[in-house]
């Protein structure tokens, strides 16, 4: 076989749990030609550090509090320094809601920890001993928090607080930090490159999984230059800013392919990406149902036929399929391009 037309692989090196909130990860991917593994090796690290996203709490609430600098007789912490603990406290989130309230009541004297708020469903601490304040009277704490999903960093607008609801500083940023490097292997011609990725991250992710959620963002991103070819675009038409490609003389002709060009992208991608519980997967996989464009050929009713996939099972796949790409199984049976 040619070495210009191995698969690149990966595989793990070194996986270990340093503590609750930082977790460490090694991985080796190979072969590339001279220059792709830079290339690579770029876009992943910037992918792992501002794409994913993480869970961090973006609010708090205190009854009876007028502004950030008051006291609560019993509470060692002034509320501002009890702000500022809540901002490191390492969440894990799956739900897909925008906002999320935990509820937090404790009695003193006691330490107060990430482990004693009641979170919402899908939302777990990390490490239930991270410190939140400290009570030193026999008196109630009463807080209510706000929790969100997203990517990056938020500062907030003290300003804008009142009525005891405090907006925290929010990192979202599950990934602590990235390396790579690069190597070389072989000779002449045949000299291809070989990477070493090291990824850390607060628990809330694995390394894996954090490696797994960049590796969809830097698939998904670019697809929206595949429905592109050729010729200047004007994206703003008098003087508006609105956007419609179809309305470009440039593209006009090519929109009429946009249903090849989503069946080619389709074809790309492994039902892998669904992440169906392992029943469902393996039922498909039998089936030999492995793309989503393998998938979108057969209707619900078809899917129930397939030995030991009920309707749970395909309930599962149609909701997945919709979440993650806009797409639905057709009501009836068809016959397209179905692998024999």
């Amino acid at each position: 076989m040619s070495t210009s037309k191995q698969a690149i692989q990966w595989k793990c090196l070194e996986s270990k749990i340093e503590s609750k909130r930082l977790h460490y990860g090694r991985f080796l991917v190979s072969p590339f030609k001279r220059g792709q593994a830079s290339t690579v090796g770029i876009a992943m690290r910037r992918a792992l550090s501002q794409e994913i996203e993480g869970t961090s709490i973006t609010c708090a609430r205190f009854c009876g509090v007028v502004h950030e600098y008051s006291t609560i007789t019993g509470l060692q912490e002034t509320i501002h320094d009890a702000l500022v603990n809540p901002k490191e406290i390492v969440l894990r989130g799956d739900s897909k809601e925008d906002i999320q309230e935990a509820f937090s009541s404790v009695t003193g004297p006691k330490e107060v920890t990430a482990g004693d708020p009641s979170l919402p469903p899908g939302v777990e601490a990390i490490d239930n001993s991270q410190y939140i304040a400290t009570i030193t009277q026999p008196i109630s704490l009463t807080i209510e928090l706000e929790i969100e999903k997203d990517c990056g960093y938020r500062i907030e607008n003290l300003a804008k607080s009142g009525k005891g609801q405090f907006p925290i500083d929010a990192v979202f940023m599950p990934v602590r930090n990235v390396n790579y490097s690069i190597h070389l292997f072989g000779s002449g011609r045949a000299t291809q490159e070989i990477s070493f990725i090291e990824i850390w991250t607060n628990g809330s992710p694995t390394p894996h999984e954090a490696l797994r959620k960049a590796s969809e963002k830097l698939m998904d991103l670019p697809t929206t230059f595949l429905y592109v070819r050729g010729g200047d675009v004007s994206l703003f038409e008098n003087g508006e800013d609105s956007l419609d490609l179809t309305k470009s003389p440039s593209l006009q002709p090519q929109f009429g392919d946009t249903n090849n060009l989503e069946e080619r992208v389709l074809e790309n991608r492994f039902i892998d990406q669904l992440e169906l519980p392992a029943r469902a997967f393996n039922c498909l996989k039998r089936a030999e149902i492995y793309t989503i464009a393998d998938l979108l050929n057969y209707s619900r009713e078809d899917l129930s036929k397939l030995k030991n996939f009920g309707r749970k099972s395909v309930d599962q796949v149609s909701e997945a399929l919709w979440d993650r790409f806009a797409k639905e199984l057709p009501d009836k049976k068809i016959v397209l391009n179905r692998r024999k």
